[in-house]
């Protein structure tokens, strides 16, 4: 299997030089994404597929249900790094319908350590509940709940010290709500993005 995957990287780094003899000579020269996609950790959302960007494009951090909580230091290095070094313009919080990890938060199941992960995602349950509860379907209220974890993940993002402290040195940089669907391959923009204190404020 493992040969399989290593016969894969030559086909593809060969057919990448065959289109583009400079390709992997800019890969080593320098990173300068624009983007940081902070998103989850699900096999089927790839996230340079799925906006159909080259390596060196999209700066990637992926986690169990895309969570940014602002105790992870994990999640705080890489958004130092894409916000002081590599200058980022956006930061894309991209969750997706039928996250498995959304839907474990809330089904009442033990799995361990997980669970203490995914506590953030019962949090958004419990604040909006009524809202939640009002919807019949359980997919798509699971599919809501995907939706206003993304929400609350923006806010985790805008409210960063790091976020923050870049907006008042005056740095473009804007916080997007994004939730991909597996069932078209599409995005929906959630239009929460924040990209100020004022808009964050509001």
């Amino acid at each position: 299997m493992l040969e399989d995957l290593k016969a894969r990287n030559l086909a593809w780094a060969r057919r990448k030089t065959e289109t583009d003899a400079g390709f992997f000579k800019r890969l080593v020269g320098q990173q300068a994404p624009q983007y940081l996609w902070i998103g989850c950790a699900d096999s089927r959302v790839p996230a340079n597929e799925i906006v159909d960007l080259d390596p060196g494009e999209l700066f990637v951090h992926r986690n169990v249900a895309n969570l940014a909580p602002p105790q992870d230091a994990n999640y705080l290095s890489v958004l130092q790094f894409a916000v002081d070094v590599l200058k980022v313009r956006h930061i894309l919080l991209v969750g997706h319908y039928g996250c498995g990890g959304v839907a474990a938060a809330v089904d009442g199941k033990r799995r361990g350590l997980v669970d203490h992960w995914l506590h953030p995602i019962r949090e958004v349950r419990h604040d909006h509940r009524h809202e939640l509860d009002a919807i019949v379907d359980d997919r798509a209220r699971l599919d809501r709940l995907c939706e206003l974890n993304v929400i609350r993940q923006v806010r985790n993002v805008a409210s960063d010290v790091f976020v923050q402290d870049a907006w008042a040195r005056g740095q473009d940089l804007s916080v997007h709500g994004w939730v991909y669907s597996l069932a078209n391959g599409l995005v929906t923009d959630l239009d929460v993005t924040v990209s100020n204190v004022a808009e964050m404020q509001g």
